[in-house]
């Protein structure tokens, strides 16, 4: 029987284990899967035969070169191609790959953002292989290229990517899950923790695109008036999706699935123009790097079929942002801890976890709300499904009312049920989906798993996981401290703890829509942080407090942190000065212009209707000329308001003076001949691609 196209090609360009065991030595391939496995630690002598192997493998494959596939702190990825070509005499040339090649490499480290961890002076930067994240071919219209994804540090060792932060956070959270378990009596086991990246992207046709140099220097479009009908009707959601769309989805989904990307489901998003890809869970470091390229792949394919992919939080104003949501949870010998379980003991598990989890989020806050800021993101958060700045925990019903019973130690009124012992009841029955959906919700349990749609659509996940990891290891620990120090019946002991936690921490749980007036209100009376601006939420990364908790997991140095919230602060300025000359610049030589030439034209049309004695009309063509003066008048006060503020560089100030240009830059957009408006408008971009 022939294979089924997919499933042969299914990470066919990958250095997946079956071809680790076909290009290398029995032993070899045992030592290397034991380490992608199970993250036993790598036995260096292996190097050269795994270097050989994957040289043999990737060389049939059609590769030519081979890169140190870096995620570096500007967002994105980095690479640098080297030829396996080693010259070995005159016209005479061999492939060569070795250990030391696979194993690190160096690179300038002088010209990505380091927060002033390196000296711009100081060039060395060094890249190490990361052999739990496998080896894959990119592909090209004219060649392939080896990519082993790596960690990247500076000379002296700190970290200048989001990897191994995100490695750190793992082993952190690792650890104190052994350790309750431990506690709770069972043996030793693979900790994982596992990540599915939902991606939120708008398509838009590639000649509108190339029009706009709003999208093209910033990622979103600084004006544009709302057109009649965009999203109010809800008839793209979930909608038959176009032929051209599904031809470059369905080219998306090849490309990923050669990569070993469990691309699962793609539909049409709320907004018109807009989409989402959702893979399966993976485990997390994987899943990142995999976004990374989810997000790399849509680009590029977009750009094949004529389109153009916008990862932007909110290219368009006054509809959906995109969002990338990241689907959290962790497992112990393969079985999931944020499932109910059907015994008492596996319920008092679930149950700890979860209530750690609450802790957590609840202590640490502004660290999640910190780990999603970002110039595009402060557009999104609290409009169109976004969830609000501030962060609270969505549980459900039926799991808000385990929580209040563990609160008060009673059950709740239901025949036949009695108050909770943890460890000897059991939890109420369970479905499986044991919440609604609250989209308003930045962090969510959705019945075995955690929801944190506060992430932006741009943004590597790497960061919000990592801080999720961290605090959730901290939580875990302070769980297993008390419970050591308090001695006496273990289930006894653990009943109190969870019922203190539960009390002192569910503040944070909040049912209710993050859209009404009244919760920001609210949440300040619980004491909730509510950071809506970047400058704001980055703040609390270099708190002592904080700084101290990533010190002790080992996640961050206290350099590492300051150069975090360093590198933040820059590139969000340098993003709103951007925005704010490409607003100027669009504003005065492409708006102004047309215009200046309407109000003109409508001029010497009146002066012509009165000199040769004309009534009819002059009415309508006076009210738009006044119309058109005063807006021509403003427009120009509005630039040079943009201007002054560019000039002293104070984000907020460009901000609220780019918002006011805006307002009457999109009310001349609805007076101008819609021949002679020289940007392409809202409902040609996205309704027609």
């Amino acid at each position: 029987m022939t294979k089924n196209p997919v499933l042969k090609n299914y990470g066919a360009d990958v250095f997946s284990e079956k071809a680790i065991r076909k290009h290398m030595p029995a032993a070899t391939a045992d030592k290397l899967v034991a380490t992608m496995r199970g993250g036993e630690p790598l036995d260096p002598s292996i190097a050269d035969e795994v270097a050989r192997g994957m040289k043999e493998w990737a060389v049939a494959a059609g590769a030519t070169h081979f890169t140190h596939w870096f995620q570096p702190l500007t967002g994105g990825t980095a690479e640098k191609h080297e030829a396996f070509i080693e010259p070995v005499g005159p016209a005479e040339a061999m492939l060569g790959f070795s250990g030391r090649n696979l194993i690190g490499g160096e690179t300038d480290a002088s010209s990505f953002p380091s927060g002033g961890l390196r000296s711009t002076f100081e060039a060395r930067g060094y890249t190490a292989w990361d052999p739990t994240s496998p080896a894959f071919i990119k592909r090209h219209e004219n060649g392939a290229t080896l990519c082993i994804p790596t960690v990247f540090c500076a000379y002296t060792g700190a970290a200048l990517d989001t990897k191994t932060p995100l490695l750190r956070s793992v082993q952190a959270v690792t650890r104190a899950t052994e350790r309750l378990m431990k506690m709770f009596g069972r043996p030793k086991a693979h900790v994982s923790v596992t990540l599915g990246a939902e991606q939120e992207y708008f398509l838009v046709d590639r000649s509108y695109y190339m029009k706009r140099p709003d999208l093209l220097q910033t990622g979103r479009t600084v004006f544009g008036a709302a057109p009649a009908k965009h999203q109010q009707l809800d008839d793209h959601y979930y909608g038959a999706i176009r032929p051209r769309i599904l031809k470059f989805m369905t080219e998306v989904e090849e490309r990923l699935w050669r990569l070993g990307i469990p691309a699962k489901t793609r539909h049409n998003e709320v907004a018109p123009a807009q989409f989402e890809l959702a893979p399966m869970f993976e485990d997390i470091n994987l899943a990142v790097d995999h976004n990374m390229l989810i997000m790399e792949i849509l680009r590029q394919t977009a750009e094949a079929n004529g389109l153009v992919c916008l990862l932007h939080e909110k290219p368009f104003e006054g509809v959906n942002g995109s969002g990338k949501h990241c689907n959290w949870s962790i497992a112990y010998g393969g079985k999931n801890l944020l499932s109910p379980g059907v015994s008492p003991r596996d319920n008092a598990i679930f149950l700890t976890f979860l209530i750690a989890i609450i802790r957590a989020v609840d202590l640490h806050a502004d660290l999640l709300r910190m780990s999603t800021a970002g110039a595009g993101n402060d557009h999104r958060l609290g409009g169109n499904e976004a969830p609000p700045a501030i962060i609270s925990i969505f549980l459900g019903d039926e799991l808000s009312a385990v929580m209040k019973e563990i609160e008060t130690g009673s059950a709740a009124k239901k025949a036949g049920r009695t108050a909770m012992k943890i460890g000897v009841d059991t939890l109420p029955p369970i479905p499986r989906d044991t919440t609604d959906r609250n989209r308003t919700s930045p962090f969510a349990f959705t019945g075995n798993k955690f929801e944190f749609r506060a992430p932006g659509s741009s943004q590597n996940c790497s960061a919000s996981q990592t801080v999720l990891n961290t605090i959730v290891a901290e939580s875990i620990d302070a769980i297993c401290d008390k419970l050591e120090a308090a001695g006496g019946d273990f289930n006894t002991e653990l009943q109190k703890l969870l019922q203190r936690l539960v009390k002192k921490h569910s503040r944070i749980l909040f049912s209710g829509d993050g859209y009404a007036s009244g919760w920001p209100d609210e949440a300040a009376k619980r004491g909730l942080p509510n950071l809506p601006s970047t400058l704001e939420a980055i703040a609390p990364m270099t708190e002592p407090g904080n700084m101290a908790l990533f010190e002790k997991y080992g996640v961050y140095s206290k350099g590492e942190s300051e150069s975090r919230r360093e590198i933040a602060a820059e590139d969000y300025t340098s993003r709103i000065v951007i925005e704010g000359k490409v607003a100027l610049e669009i504003a005065r030589s492409m708006i102004r212009p047309v215009v200046a030439d309407e109000f003109s034209r409508l001029a010497t049309a009146i002066g012509q209707a009165r000199k040769d004695g004309l009534k009819v009309g002059l009415r309508g063509l006076n009210a738009l000329s006044l119309k058109l003066g005063a807006g021509l008048d403003d427009l120009h006060v509005k630039c040079e308001h943009v201007e002054k503020a560019v000039e002293k560089g104070e984000p907020s100030g460009i901000i609220a003076a780019m918002d006011d240009l805006r307002r009457t830059v999109d009310r001349l957009e609805l007076l101008v001949d819609d021949g002679r408006w020289p940007l392409p408008k809202y409902r040609e971009m996205l309704f027609v691609y």
